[in-house]
């Protein structure tokens, strides 16, 4: 456990593989916050318009499956939950199907505004109940929490992501080839940074931490430093900021 308690916003941004659910999850556990994965909640989506079958080419469809989905993302970091109608599909929605397209899905401006605004009501939630909250995806410096206290984005090589989302897959038993992992790595990041709306990118006072060559102690390290230094903690034994 850190010392301290969490106090505002720390956005994370960036790329897949760049290890952000990984340490945003384990940063909100250390500092007593709630955590909140909007990739979670675009992929939830994607698969209801998958269910659905409806053309990822027709917004007006995909946003009329996306308006009537039921999709809860929980923001315990501990225990995070993803449902689409009542359903757990925590797992189902990091497999192969969904990851090609989501990014689809996401592009299309009123899903995003729906979600964004589902987004920003959880994040309310969390500052009004325990008072912080770690929130990682894609835009949520620029665009969805444009105020948060800490905002970073995280880089690595395509390389290196690409190792890691092999990785990622093998464990989960999703099987695909270095090659067409790193295909789809470079894939994604082409179509989430060329996007009309929100699209990935760094927001201008963002810090950049390059995680290619660091583990996740290291990059834990390097986020707890960033924010005792913008004094987003809370001593609990005094209940005073530090």
């Amino acid at each position: 456990m850190d010392s301290g308690q969490l106090r505002g916003v720390v956005a994370l941004d960036g790329p897949s593989g760049t290890g952000k659910s990984t340490v945003a999850r384990q940063l909100a556990v250390g500092y007593t916050a709630r955590y909140l994965d909007t990739g979670a909640m675009y992929r939830a989506a994607t698969l209801a318009v998958l269910r659905a079958e409806a053309p990822l080419d027709d917004p007006a469809a995909v946003t009329e499956v996306v308006t009537a989905a039921d999709l809860r993302v929980g923001t315990d970091p501990s225990h995070p939950t993803v449902a689409l109608d009542g359903e757990d599909v925590s797992a189902e929605i990091r497999g192969p199907e969904v990851t090609g397209a989501v990014s689809a899905v996401s592009a299309v401006p009123t899903v995003r505004t729906r979600l964004v605004g589902h987004q920003r009501s959880l994040i309310r939630e969390a500052l009004s109940t325990v008072g912080g909250v770690v929130v990682e995806g894609r835009d949520i410096g620029t665009e969805v929490v444009p105020d948060a206290g800490l905002k970073v984005f995280l880089t690595a090589s395509v390389e290196v992501r690409a190792r890691r989302r092999s990785v990622q897959d093998s464990a989960a038993g999703r099987r695909a080839t270095l090659t067409a992992t790193q295909a789809d790595v470079e894939r994604r990041d082409t179509l989430d940074s060329t996007r009309a709306v929100a699209p990935l990118r760094a927001a201008p006072d963002a810090v950049e931490v390059d995680t290619s060559d660091l583990d996740v102690s290291g990059v834990l390290s390097r986020l707890r430093e960033l924010v005792e230094q913008r004094e987003l903690l809370a001593d609990t034994a005094t209940g005073g900021t530090r």
